[in-house]
C-alpha cells in the first residue's frame, strides 16, 4: 500500500496545482488505478487486512500441531524442545510442508495465548501476619566520591505492603541473615511464612513442583524466626508479584536521580527514613481509607514476637599464613601469632569477621569489601615482637598503630636510642598482663618526671602490682600481759662492760 505521504502529493497535485491524471502518474510514479482510487475516495490513508490467512500446508496438521506446542509450553524452560525439534516431530507424523509456515503459526499462536493468559488474573489475599516477600535489586550509587553498585535487599509484608530496604555491599548469606534480623527487628515480629526467590543463599536444588532443598543454615535462620519458607517457581517473577513491584518503586523515587552519601550507613539510614515516610504518606491499596503505616501498626499484634537477633554467620576454613594473616573474600585479616600453623575458622557476618580455632577467638575485625586490603591488629603479633623487636620500626602492622597519648610520645622518644625499639617492646610485653590503661598511665607518671625508660615504667608496674602491707593486728584484751616488759638499754651497756673484762683481763 502507499504511504500516507504519497497520497499526499498526489492529493495536492490534482486539487492545489491541477495536474492531470496522466501527468500524476508519470511525475509520481504511480498507477492510474492508484490515482483514480485516491481521487475517489478522498481518503487520507489506506490500510489492507487480510480477512483470512489460509493454511494450505498447515490446514490438516492444525490440530496435531497445537498439541505439540501446547505440550512443549507446560514442560520446563530447560525441558522444552526447540521449534525446530516441534517441525521434525510433526515431519515424523507425515507432515510435507515447509518450517516458515510452522514457524508463522506458533508465533501467531503464542501471541494468541499469551494475550489470552494476560488478561486473566487472580486477586491474591494475605490475612495479617501471614506472609512476607524478600528479593534483591543491586542500584548504583556514589559513595565519598566513588560510584559503588550496591545490593539492595527488599523486605515487604504481604497485608500492609509495609517495605523495609537495606543496601549491603555484597549479595552473600550472610547478608541474607542480617537484612532479615534488621527487618523483624523493626517491625517487632515476623511472619508464619517468607517468599524467596530460589537464590542460591538459600536454595541448593530445585525439585518439580514446589519441593525444594534449602540450605541448612537457611532453615535454621526460618527455625529461629519461626518461618516457613516458600520457594517461587522459576521465572515466576508474579508469585512474589508486590516486591517486585516495591523494588522498581524503591528504584524510581529512592535513587533516581543518582544518590550521594559518605558512607553505606547513611545510606541506610536515609533508605529507612524514606521507607517510614512513604508508608506514612501514601494509601493502601485495597483499604483506601487508610495509609500504610496504619495498617502495618494494625498487622503489628498478629506478627510472630521477635525471636531476638539470629548468630547470622557464613562459616569458611581456612589456613593462617606465616605472616599471621588469614586470607577471606579477597582481603587478609591478621589473628594471633600463636595462630599459626593450625588451621581456623572463619564466621563471616554482615559487617566484622570473627576467626576462631579450635572454638577460641584468634581474631576479630570490622569488614572490609574492597580488593587486595590487609587489615592488621597491632596486637597479635606481641609475640613476634618479643623475638624480633626490629620489627617494631619498620613492620607494617605497626605503621599507622594508634597508641594512646602517653605512650605514644614514650615510643617517640625512644627512638632516639639505640635500644629504644627493644626498651618499647618491653612496655608493650606489659599490656597483656597489667592493662593498656595501667601501662598509660605508668608511661605517663614516666614523662612527668622527666624520664622514658622501660626499666622505670616497668618498677612503676611492679609497684602497683605488689600488694599493700597488711593492717597491725589488734591485741585482744584476753591476751594482754599483766606486767608489760620495759624496754631498757642499760643492760646491754652492762653486758658490753661484761664483755670487754672478760676478753681483756688484768694483767
Amino acid at each position: 500500500m502507499k504511504r500516507v505521504d504519497t497520497i499526499a502529493q498526489v492529493r495536492r497535485a490534482f486539487y492545489v496545482h491541477g495536474w492531470s491524471v496522466k501527468k500524476i502518474v508519470r511525475e509520481l510514479h504511480v498507477s492510474r488505478n492508484t490515482v483514480r482510487k485516491i481521487l475517489r475516495s478522498d481518503e487520507t490513508d489506506f490500510s489492507y487486512e487480510r480477512r483470512r490467512q489460509p493454511l494450505p500446508p498447515i490446514g490438516p496438521w492444525q490440530e496435531q500441531l497445537e498439541q505439540l506446542l501446547s505440550s512443549n509450553a507446560s514442560k520446563a524452560s530447560r525441558e522444552r524442545l526447540t521449534l525446530i525439534r516441534i517441525f521434525e516431530e510433526l515431519q515424523a507424523l507425515g507432515y510435507e510442508g515447509g518450517y516458515d509456515a510452522v514457524r508463522w503459526f506458533a508465533r501467531t499462536w503464542s501471541q494468541t495465548r499469551g494475550a489470552v493468559t494476560a488478561e486473566a488474573y487472580v486477586l491474591l489475599y494475605y490475612a495479617p501476619g501471614e506472609a512476607y516477600q524478600f528479593d534483591w535489586s543491586h542500584e548504583v550509587v556514589l559513595i565519598s566520591g566513588v560510584t559503588v553498585t550496591v545490593k539492595v535487599a527488599h523486605l515487604r509484608l504481604c497485608h500492609s505492603r509495609m517495605m523495609f530496604a537495606r543496601a549491603y555491599m555484597r549479595e552473600s548469606q550472610e547478608m541474607v541473615f542480617d537484612a532479615h534480623d534488621r527487618a523483624f527487628t523493626f517491625m517487632k515480629g515476623a511472619c508464619t511464612r517468607g517468599i524467596h526467590d530460589n537464590m542460591k543463599t538459600a536454595v541448593e536444588a530445585i525439585f518439580s513442583g514446589k519441593e525444594r532443598q534449602y540450605n541448612r543454615r537457611f532453615l535454621q535462620m526460618c527455625s529461629h524466626y519461626l518461618v516457613q519458607p516458600v520457594a517461587c517457581t522459576p521465572a515466576s517473577g508474579w508469585e512474589k508479584g508486590q516486591v517486585e513491584n516495591q523494588v522498581g518503586l524503591v528504584r524510581e523515587r529512592f535513587f533516581t536521580p543518582r544518590l550521594r552519601v559518605k558512607s553505606l550507613d547513611e545510606l541506610n539510614a536515609w533508605l529507612l527514613d524514606k521507607c517510614v515516610a512513604h508508608a506514612k504518606t501514601h494509601r493502601h491499596l485495597e483499604e483506601s481509607e487508610r495509609t500504610v503505616w496504619e495498617m502495618f501498626e494494625a498487622e503489628r499484634p498478629h506478627l510472630v514476637p521477635y525471636a531476638g537477633p539470629f548468630d547470622g554467620f557464613h562459616s569458611v576454613p581456612a589456613s593462617v599464613s606465616k605472616t599471621c594473616t588469614v586470607r577471606f573474600d579477597n582481603n587478609k585479616y591478621s589473628v594471633l601469632a600463636t595462630a599459626v600453623g593450625r588451621p581456623v575458622e572463619v564466621h563471616a557476618y554482615a559487617d566484622r569477621i570473627t576467626i576462631r580455632q579450635d572454638g577460641v577467638v584468634v581474631g576479630e575485625h570490622a569488614r572490609v569489601f574492597g580488593r587486595g586490603q590487609t587489615v592488621y591488629d597491632p596486637w597479635h603479633y606481641g609475640p613476634v615482637l618479643a623475638r624480633k623487636a626490629g620489627a617494631l620500626r619498620n613492620g607494617a602492622p605497626f605503621r599507622d598503630w594508634a597508641l594512646p597519648a602517653a605512650m605514644s610520645a614514650v615510643r617517640r622518644k625512644l627512638k632516639g636510642s639505640d635500644d629504644g625499639d627493644r626498651q618499647m617492646v618491653q612496655i608493650l610485653a606489659c599490656v597483656p598482663e597489667d592493662g593498656l590503661q595501667a601501662v598509660e598511665t605508668a608511661c605517663r607518671e614516666v614523662l612527668d618526671h622527666g624520664v622514658h625508660s622501660a626499666p622505670v615504667v616497668i618498677n612503676i608496674l611492679a609497684r602497683q602490682r605488689d600488694p599493700a602491707p597488711p593492717p597491725l593486728l589488734l591485741t585482744p584484751t584476753a591476751l594482754r600481759l599483766t606486767h608489760e616488759p620495759v624496754a631498757d638499754c642499760a643492760r646491754y651497756d652492762n653486758l658490753r662492760r661484761t664483755s670487754h673484762y672478760r676478753t681483756h683481763p688484768n694483767p
